[in-house]
Parts: structure tokens; sequence; C-alpha cells
């Protein structure tokens, strides 16, 4: 792995950082560990080609006019220092000039001249991006690294599940504690685990609590330069700021290439082909965006429905766990060459198939931990109506879910499956909405809801003197 130099040095949330061993800095006591790099001071702290940072100043400065020196900066997200440093060599290779300054050294607008507006067609002929300036791969890797959950990575640094945050996360879920523990355990090594069980079982809803886990931020950068392509990494929608305020987030000491999010959580159901695995180019933009598999770097990517997917789940699965164990992977550019990409995430995978009969015995062997999702105990899911039913601001007595469970579920044989209690409050709620009643969880409501899920004909025969 190579070494984190120059800009990818990082920042804990306090003012002043301490050095700690090898030169890295230390945290703050009390403070978290997710950090932001540094802010690169030169053009040669970018870790970019000159004429690379110079093109995408001539180019945003081609498409703003007379543009302040302040937009070019928030516009490619680089320091005052490196933006100055680059429009110095334009003027005095007379491509750009001072076109209005104000009292502050920091108010002055800059335009190109007519030798620049040349230089910019040449620039955008080459390619068209011109936004945030892109972090080198190598600072992208070794960002990844140190903000790694992977126990062989980081073991000493990264934060453990214990059984108090996973009974606070999964303890209404109505899961056993066998199970749960399993989970726990699952979670604790980091190893890919496979949740498997009926439709209906909970488990997809389960995989996405574990994020719940892993909320500490981390460093994503907008984009990535990979040789001499441009990868699109950030997305607002799979990389959200922080639950909590941050002060570290708008200091000037950090590098605003970089953008402090929420680890990711990135779901991919039976919709993902094999081309989604790849670099998608973008004809608008000149770049390519990254594949959702990698954009759950440090954080936790969900595979559902495995084995309904439109390639073979044998292929999907050799790919990804080949990417977990080696933390990288080989993304093709279209019609060009593959690309090798950090890849490190938490990885769950989600199917209501027989592991056995979608995936071959070399490639069960590789997960970690197979765990099966099935009907929930009588106690636990008459927990989780209750759950339900709270968060529906409805009241469940003993003697509907008593209907509930022995009538419909014992004399019908429907299992007691996760997904059915937060469906049938839902259904409630629509009925009594339009018929613009107050909902209430009473057995007309319940018989009504539940008639409406799985038909009249899963109703008991004789109901009569029960309701």
């Amino acid at each position: 792995m190579e070494a984190l130099t120059g800009a990818a040095a990082v920042y804990t949330a306090r003012d002043p950082v301490p050095e700690g061993p090898g030169g890295q800095l230390a945290p703050a006591d009390g403070e978290a560990v997710p950090v932001l790099p540094r802010q690169a001071r030169t053009l040669r702290d970018t870790g970019l080609e000159p004429r690379f940072v110079t093109a995408l100043v001539v180019k945003a400065m081609h498409a703003g006019g007379k543009t302040p020196l302040s937009v070019l900066t928030g516009r490619l997200r680089l320091s005052v220092s490196v933006v100055r440093e680059v429009l110095q060599g334009l003027i005095a290779a007379q491509q750009a000039e001072v076109a209005w300054s104000g009292d502050s050294d920091i108010d002055v607008h800059y335009q190109l001249t007519a030798f620049g507006q040349r230089a910019a067609a040449d620039y955008l002929a080459e390619s068209r991006y011109c936004g945030p300036a892109p972090v080198p791969l190598a600072h992208y890797r070794a960002v990844v690294e140190q903000q790694s959950l992977r126990l062989e990575v980081n073991d000493a640094a990264r934060a453990r599940v214990t059984p108090g945050e996973l009974r606070a996360v999964l303890g209404e879920d109505g899961l056993e504690p066998a199970v749960r523990e399993l989970i726990g355990a699952a979670l604790h090594s980091n190893r890919p685990l496979m949740l498997y069980g009926p439709s209906g079982s909970g488990k997809t809803t389960l995989a996405r609590k574990f994020a719940r886990l892993r909320q500490e931020p981390v460093a994503v950068p907008y984009a990535v330069l990979v040789k001499h392509e441009i990868v699109q990494l950030y997305d607002p929608a799979l990389h959200p700021a922080p639950l909590a305020n941050r002060r570290m987030e708008e200091r000037r000491s950090c590098d605003a290439r970089w953008a402090l999010c929420q680890r990711p959580l990135v779901h991919i159901g039976a919709e993902l082909t094999r081309d989604m695995l790849e670099l998608r180019a973008d004809p608008g933009s000149g770049v390519f965006h990254a594949p959702p598999h990698l954009s759950a770097n440090n954080g936790l990517l969900v595979v559902d429905d495995l084995g309904r997917q439109r390639m073979p789940a044998g292929e999907l699965l050799h790919r990804l766990l080949g990417a977990f164990e080696h933390g990288r992977d080989h993304v093709a550019v279209p019609g060009g060459p593959a690309h090798a990409l950090p890849f490190d995430v938490s990885l769950v995978l989600a199917t209501s198939l027989a592991p056995e009969s979608v995936l071959d015995e070399s490639c069960l062997r590789r997960i970690g931990y197979r765990i099966a999702i099935g009907p929930l105990g009588e106690a636990g899911y008459r927990a989780l109506v209750q759950r339900q039913a709270r968060l529906g601001r409805l009241e469940a007595d003993e003697a509907v879910l008593d209907y509930l469970v022995n009538e419909l579920h014992r004399r019908t044989r429907r299992p007691l499956l996760a997904a059915y209690p937060q469906e049938l409050v839902q259904r409630i709620h629509d009925f009594a909405g339009f018929a613009g009643r107050t909902p209430r969880f009473d057995v007309d409501s319940v018989t009504q809801a539940w008639s409406s899920l799985f038909g009249a004909g899963s109703l008991p025969l004789a109901m009569g003197d029960l309701r």
C-alpha cells in the first residue's frame, strides 16, 4: 500500500493536533478517529500534474467569464494558495489577467485573454470536466485503508460492536438471543455474512440496520484521478452528511476535495447486471461514475435477492469475495483497460433461496457466517406487533394479539414472519383513512387487514364468536 503523504495526511477534530507514532496525526483525547485530509497548500501538494490543474482553472474561467477568486476555489475545491499559484503562471503566459480587484487581496476577479480562450478550447477538447479537482488514486487508497473496519488492517483502532449496541439496534426485532449472538460474532469478525430464509422473514431490514452500528464519519473524495481518467465517487444519495454537526468540516485546514460523510450503506438487488460492476461513462460531464459496490467503500454493502440477479450468482460472488479478500477490484473502462480500485466494505448477502442451490461449495466456504432467519418465536412476534402498533400510534391489547396469533396465524398455518406486523398496521391505517374513522387495532380491523393481505380465503372458517 502506498504511503499517505502530502495532502493525504489527516486531522482529527481538535486543534492543535499532536503527532503520533510514525508521523501519523494522533487523535485528541475523547475525539473520534474519522478525519478529513490536510489541505493542499501548493500545487505540488495536490498530487496532480500542474498541467492538469491548470486545465481545470482555465475551463472554470471559460465557463464563468469574469470569475471571482472565491468562485474558482469553491468550484474546484482547491485552496486559495493553489489557485493563485496557477493564476500567476497563466498571467505570466498571457493567458489570464486581473479583471477587477477590491480592497481585500482575495477580492479579485480574473478573466481569460484571447490566448487563454484558445487554450480553453484545447483543454475542453481533451475533457469537458471542470468540477472539483480529483484526488490521486494513491491518496484515496491510503485514506480508505486508514478508515477501514477490516480486522487485519485496523484491528487496534477500529470500533467493535458490543452486545449492548447490538441490543439497542436489534432488541425490538423479535430475534432469539442465540440468533442475535450469532449476528454479533459475525459483525465482530467483519467477514462476509449471509442471511437466508423465506421471503418476509426480515432479512433485508435486518441487514440494513447493521449500518446503524457504524455511524462515525469518514472522508469521501468527490472524484479520483485514475491514471488519466476522472472517476466521480461522491454521491449525496449514498454519502449523506454526518448525523452530528462537526466543526472540522468547515475548517480551512482541511482538503475541500473530500466530503465528510456517514459510512455509506449501499443496497443492490435483483436489478444488478454485469455491466453495473464496471465504470460508467457520463458523456455530458466527461467523467466516469464509480460502480455501486465501490461507492460502498468504508461502509456496508448489502447484496439482496442473491440468485435473482441478471448474472450467475456464483460469478457475482466470486468477484465480490475475491475483491473483498484482496482489498481491490479491477473495474473496466467501457471499451478500455481495467483499473485496480480499493474495495473495503462490510459485506452482507441476503437470499430467500437455499444457499446450496445458488452457490458452489468453494463459494460457500469463503462466506464467514451463514445465518438462517426464519419465522419468529411467538414471544418475539408479539413484541414486534406491539412495537409496530406503537409506531403507528395504535394500542394492541393482549386479547387482539391472542386472536392474531392463535386464530389467524395458527389456524391458517401462516408462519410468524417479521414482515407481517408492519404490513398489517399500515393496512389498518389505509382502511381507516379511506373510511374517515380513527384507526384501531381491534379484531375487526385486524381481520380486514389480514384478508386484504392474504385474500378472503385465508380467514378461518368459523370466526363469528370471536368477533
